[in-house]
């Protein structure tokens, strides 16, 4: 149920999630927090996809939430990335987020198993009964194989904690009926780098997002020159960085944009299997485009 105030708006960056063949790099995980936060970034996302959420151990992905909210002290919301195609687990890493003060849930749709329409549903709500903090949906039907469908989405938006949807369909027509749908009770986030300003002309509450990590006063100009009024500007910062965008999505995420903040000195390009480091010709070509956009690279 959309409240008066949003989880946040703007900006989210969907942190990566600094590795060595040792473990969580603690140190780099905190510079890289810090220098998001001093950029003015409106939240953060742990463990999300982005995060490799996926390949991390059970007591890897708790700590790494555990210390992203407190290496914040509370400057921006924390969102957690807690969602599972196993809906127990994801009820107990909710429920364990939610004690250790993260501001909100990040919930993915179930993957492989996958869902009907009506177990999303019952999943969905058996999560958000055990959070104390309000939960975000996530759907991303290409990483997953299930789609989370506006009628559906609606239908959620009754429970007091599920207040809003992190939208990576891809597909404008379908977040443009969620809106027509739900809009009014949740608050829709854009899932892809490419779709801000569309998914913000619907109504969007800003974006989630991988190109954050490397340009976060960038990314979150689009937002605030949106709100601000200045859709043109904002289009115009959509369209300058369509191809940086581009280039982070060439191979699967978070492959690029771990070889780009490896490049930034934020992180060693060190990838779980069975992700693996990005082929060199994509890299130089995302490099590139890195440099003009003003990084130094």
């Amino acid at each position: 149920m959309k409240s008066e105030q949003p989880v946040f708006q703007g900006v989210a960056t969907a942190l990566v999630t600094p590795l060595t063949e040792e473990g969580v790099d603690y140190n780099r995980f905190a510079d890289l927090i810090e220098w998001q936060v001093s950029k003015g970034v409106d939240a953060l996302v742990a463990v999300g996809t982005t995060g490799e959420g996926s390949t991390l151990t059970d007591e890897e992905h708790r700590e790494a939430i555990r210390f992203c909210v407190e290496q914040v002290r509370g400057r921006v919301p924390v969102i957690a990335g807690t969602g599972s195609n196993d809906t127990a687990y994801a009820k107990e890493l909710t429920d364990w987020s939610c004690r250790v003060g993260a501001d909100a849930m990040l919930l993915v749709t179930p993957y492989y198993n996958k869902a009907t329409q009506q177990g999303l549903v019952a999943s969905f709500r058996a999560i958000a009964d055990v959070s104390t903090k309000p939960c975000i949906l996530y759907n991303v039907p290409s990483r997953t194989g299930c789609n989370l469908l506006p009628a559906t989405a609606a239908q959620l938006a009754d429970h007091p904690r599920i207040v809003g949807v992190k939208e990576a369909c891809g597909n404008i027509s379908q977040i443009t009926e969620l809106a027509a749908l739900a809009g009014d009770k949740l608050d829709i986030y854009s899932g892809n780098d490419d779709q801000i300003l569309p998914i913000l002309s619907l109504g969007g509450q800003g974006v989630i997002s991988v190109l954050s990590n490397i340009l976060p006063v960038e990314t979150g100009d689009i937002c605030r020159r949106f709100f601000a009024g200045d859709v043109k500007g904002a289009r115009e910062l959509q369209l300058r960085y369509l191809p940086l965008i581009q280039a982070l999505f060439c191979e699967v995420n978070p492959i690029p944009v771990k070889a780009a903040m490896a490049a930034m000195g934020f992180c060693d390009n060190y990838l779980r299997l069975p992700l693996t480091p990005m082929e060199p010709e994509h890299e130089q070509k995302l490099l590139s485009f890195m440099r003009q956009a003003g990084l130094d690279v």
